[in-house]
């Protein structure tokens, strides 16, 4: 029974992860990336050690969404869908103004004096 148990797709151990490496354009294929680079822009967070558990399969094992029949479709709605976040397309205004004020005190070194 035990068995049985541990294969059940509704088993949170049978979820398929998704980390941020595997939808960073910036990765290669070698380092981790699963998606085409064709899709631009498509970075993840910069908080590395995140991941998202995603239940495909139900415990009948229908599936959860139509739209998502495999881990590839998972990820390329992500891929879709984060540069839509409101968190990418807000201007930082704040960020550019303290860049700004801290270009004009920099000073270049002197000689030294004998």
């Amino acid at each position: 029974m035990a068995c049985a148990a541990a294969r059940s797709p509704a088993n949170q151990d049978r979820f398929i992860c998704i980390y941020p490496a595997y939808l960073n354009n910036k990765k290669t294929i070698a380092e981790g990336r699963r998606i085409p680079i064709s899709k631009k822009n498509k970075m993840h967070s910069r908080e590395w050690n995140r991941r998202v558990r995603v239940q495909l399969k139900q415990e009948d094992g229908s599936l959860c969404l139509v739209q998502f029949p495999s881990r590839k479709s998972v990820m390329l709605y992500a891929a879709e869908t984060i540069p839509k976040l409101k968190t990418r397309t807000q201007k930082a205004g704040g960020a550019d103004q303290s860049l700004q004020q801290g270009e004009g005190s920099k000073k270049g070194k002197g000689k030294k004096k004998k």
